[in-house]
Parts: structure tokens; C-alpha cells; sequence
């Protein structure tokens, strides 16, 4: 079994994406967090199948995104390790998501 680690701004990212959707329709909400689930663990068993970001930024360096499966607007960006994966943030594919994962990502390593 391949190890999911989820970054706790993850948890977050889910349940403020769950809440927005939820606005509109409470059973795409559900559907949502199960897809994500189930994303995360297709995930951990086949790391490379989402795709690699093209960055110029050094923070992003070696980190792939892949969109929920029926949620294709939403996007779990992640980095690939020996043990599994590990998810980073799942973020809305209409905000500027580079700039997003750039300060998260220099945040975390700067502890």
C-alpha cells in the first residue's frame, strides 16, 4: 500500500471547495470530497500519472497536478516520493495558482 500524506492546508482546501460548492448543490459537495478521496488514493498507487507543472519558480520544482476526476476545474497539485505521494493543496483551476503554490510551498520550506 503506497502512503498519501495530505499537507493540513489540504484539509482546508477541501473543506472551504466542499463549502462553495455545497452553496449551489449539497450533493456535488459529497460527490466532491469523494472524488478528491479517491483522486488522492489513484494517486498514491500511480504518482505519475498527473502532469508535471511547468514552472519558472524553484519552489514548484518536481511538483504535478492532476484535476478531480468529474471536478476537472479543481486540481490536486502533489509531489511523487520513494513512499508514495504527497498532496500539497487542491485549488480551483481559475485562480492563480502559481502564485498560490509559489508563497505556500516558500512558506514551508523556509521552516
Amino acid at each position: 500500500m503506497t502512503n498519501v500524506n495530505k499537507r493540513p492546508q489540504v484539509i482546508r482546501d477541501l473543506i472551504e471547495l466542499a463549502t462553495y460548492i455545497a452553496e449551489d448543490n449539497l450533493e456535488a459537495s459529497d460527490r466532491f470530497l469523494i472524488a478528491a478521496e479517491t483522486t488522492f488514493k489513484q494517486l498514491g498507487k500511480m504518482p505519475g500519472m498527473g502532469k508535471s507543472c511547468q514552472s519558472s519558480h524553484p519552489n514548484l520544482a518536481g511538483v504535478r497536478q492532476q484535476a478531480i476526476k468529474g471536478f476537472k476545474k479543481y486540481l490536486v497539485f502533489y509531489l511523487p516520493s520513494d513512499s508514495g505521494v504527497e498532496i500539497l493543496r487542491v485549488i480551483y483551476s481559475g485562480r492563480d495558482i502559481e502564485t498560490i503554490l509559489d508563497e505556500d510551498l516558500g512558506e514551508n520550506n523556509a521552516e
